[in-house]
């Protein structure tokens, strides 16, 4: 059986030495019962664990049971934050409740400010070949201005950003990502304290491509550079819409405050992304191409993402997702114009994973939706258990659709398969699964 990162990662900070017990039970439960079982009490313990769509407060906002989430983990795309950039995206939006993407977001913005200094144009088409070196070799530098004094001095910038340590693979996505992985306390919400972070991938996969030789130092444009923003006001992950929106309005400030790209001042113009059911996502791209814009950040959804990639991209702009997931973009055919700053699902699979095994759990159920990036994380989630040592028969994946009236089935295939865990990768609807987990006596809830 492998290490797994989780084990690795331990020399990455103290907080990785804590010892995690989901719902009462862990891979170091005291009644020695492994696979969360409670030795008191005879009754088997369940553990439940969440991914990225669903490990927000927002989701504790949606169930009103006492402990209704208690004790369950989930990994999700997450830096360490330090206190002062969370203090400046609630100077832009200050009722924030998560954090979620923003770090992402505000790189994703300053790396392409910085391709398009580099590149002297605006055009996406162009400053497109600039991105992926902006994030490799060369000098570091955490912030625009220090980037922008690179580039001025005739130097290439190495970004390491408010998302870790970017490091993008020819895909234009990072090699190696930072994994948040958090639990819920007894009052439904997210304990901060038990946060701890892994980084899966390697580093080793980055890109050696730097781009190529950057324009003259002091180089200007007649026309601002503008970013549009395709981001979740409405729809099933409206909930990462502040931090997402707050990230990418701190980016511009930044920006802006350090002089702008080209010597004119960023323009950004913000729009609804909505979710896959709805007309919104295209009705905004287009509104996006017809005011201008060079690049459009977002979408958060591979869904929403997955239709809307080919007018973007196909329109010469270039599209940067700071949350979208889904492996399938990794071998997309985008004419070289699409990147993301949130790491692909084989990184949190692998991380999700060896989080589960590591608690010592045997069977494991996986609830998902039915989309690009619930189907994608599943298999991804499933084929790291079986290289954990688990048998095929040990898992079982129940894909649903998330617009179903209710998941009386899927609920029902989990309690008679009886697993030690179970996963839920799901968005707003992941409510409703849980409190049908928790009326069934298998949940987070007891």
């Amino acid at each position: 059986m492998r290490t797994g990162i989780l084990a690795r990662s331990a020399a990455i900070s103290a907080a990785a030495l804590l010892v995690l017990t989901a719902c009462g039970g862990g891979g170091d439960d005291e009644g020695g019962t492994g696979g969360g079982g409670d030795a008191a009490s005879g009754e088997k313990q369940v553990n439940v664990y969440g991914s990225d769509g669903n490990m927000g407060n927002a989701l504790g906002e949606r169930l009103s049971g006492e402990g209704a989430l208690a004790g369950m983990k989930g990994t999700l795309p997450l830096t360490e934050l330090s206190g002062d950039f969370r203090d400046r995206l609630l100077e832009v939006t200050p009722d924030l409740v998560d954090y979620n993407y923003a770090g992402e977001t505000y790189d994703a913005i300053v790396i392409t400010a910085l391709a398009a200094q580099m590149a002297g144009t605006n055009d996406a088409n162009v400053f497109k070949a600039f991105v992926n070196g902006v994030t490799v070799g060369g000098d570091k530098c955490e912030d625009f201005a220090s980037c922008l004094e690179i580039v001025n001095g005739g130097g290439n910038p190495d970004y390491d950003g408010q998302s870790g340590p970017l490091s993008f693979t020819d895909a234009g996505e990072p090699a190696q990502a930072s994994i948040g992985i958090q639990q819920f306390g007894p009052d439904n919400r997210i304990d901060d304290s038990a946060t701890r972070y892994v980084l899966p991938g390697d580093e080793a996969n980055a890109t050696t491509d730097e781009g190529p030789a950057p324009a003259p130092a002091g180089t200007t444009s007649p026309e601002p550079l503008i970013i549009g923003t395709l981001l979740p006001e409405t729809g099933n992950l409206a909930f990462l819409g502040p931090p997402e929106i707050a990230g990418a309005q701190l980016a511009v400030n930044d920006i802006n405050a350090a002089g702008g790209v080209l010597g004119q001042q960023v323009q950004l113009i913000q729009r609804d992304s909505g979710d896959t059911t709805t007309d919104i996502a295209t009705q905004s791209v287009d509104a996006l191409l017809q005011a201008g814009a060079n690049a459009i950040i977002g979408a958060a959804s591979s869904g929403v993402s997955l239709t809307v990639i080919d007018t973007i991209t196909g329109a010469g702009v270039a599209q940067f997702s700071p949350a979208n997931t889904s492996d399938q973009f990794t071998t997309y055919n985008d004419n070289g114009l699409y990147f993301r700053t949130a790491p692909p699902d084989v990184l949190q699979a692998e991380a999700l994973a060896d989080l589960i095994i590591e608690d010592g759990n045997n069977t494991v159920g996986i609830l998902a939706l039915n989309d690009p990036y619930g189907t994608g994380l599943a298999e991804n989630v499933a084929n790291n258990l079986q290289s954990a040592g688990l048998a095929e028969g040990d898992i079982q994946s129940i894909i649903y659709d998330p617009q179903a009236a209710n998941f009386d089935s899927e609920v029902q295939q989990m309690v008679d398969f009886n697993p030690d865990a179970i996963v839920v990768i799901g968005f707003d609807e992941s409510s409703r699964i849980i409190e049908g987990l928790n009326s069934n006596g298998i949940g987070p809830q007891r």
